[in-house]
């Protein structure tokens, strides 16, 4: 295997390092975008009850800004409840940038990965022929079977492009997917404090 790797030219050691890159990022993003990590459950039953009458200290505050993403969105909009609705709104917007900023972090990363890797594997496939064309002017034809070998390990570099650009690329997609799914989720409880928080100024 190693042998084979080593085939492909001077190409697979970039390739080999992207390749370690994007585990890398694919690993921590798996970890980092778990659904209890985001939104973790029943933090939604918690602000319906407060809105319901139960008194809010600033230390709560903290701990819900502390929890997770959720709860750091929610924590910004109890920190100005007593403002209007407008205020309220503009400060869940703006905190809600940071946040999904942040859980798109890598993700760009990960994407040029998928975008340059097959790229990288043509280049090497390009520089493999070339060098064996100017082996053929200077040598002539030869053995047949030797300019299959060599027409052999110039396409490596272009299957293990590819090899991993495909996986690169399913993973951005989840991982974009799955952003996208907790960003309209975080929206929603999010309005839902922000009506019960003009209840509760009405009354």
């Amino acid at each position: 295997m190693l042998q084979l790797l080593m085939s492909g030219g001077w190409v697979m050691l970039p390739l080999l390092i992207l390749t370690v890159v994007a585990t890398a990022i694919a690993l921590e993003r798996f970890w980092t975008l778990r659904r209890s990590e985001v939104i973790p459950h029943g933090i939604g039953l918690e602000i319906e009850h407060w809105s319901r009458g139960k008194t809010l200290e600033i230390a709560e505050i903290q701990r819900l800004h502390k929890d997770s993403p959720m709860g750091e969105l929610l924590a910004a909009a109890l920190r100005v409840r007593h403002k209007p609705r407008v205020v309220i709104k503009e400060r869940i917007e703006d905190v809600g940038r940071h946040i999904t900023h942040d859980l798109n972090r890598f993700l760009p990363t990960l994407g040029t990965i998928a975008s340059v890797a097959p790229l990288l594997g043509l280049l090497g496939t390009v520089i493999g022929m070339i060098q064996m064309f100017l082996t053929i002017l200077s040598t002539g034809v030869g053995d047949a079977s030797q300019l299959a070998g060599g027409i052999g390990q110039a396409l490596i570099s272009t299957a293990a492009g590819l090899c991993l650009a495909i996986p690169a690329l399913l993973l951005h997609r989840y991982f974009r997917g799955r952003v996208t799914g907790y960003v309209i989720e975080m929206e929603k409880v999010a309005m839902n404090l922000l009506d019960a928080l003009e209840v509760r100024q009405a009354d």
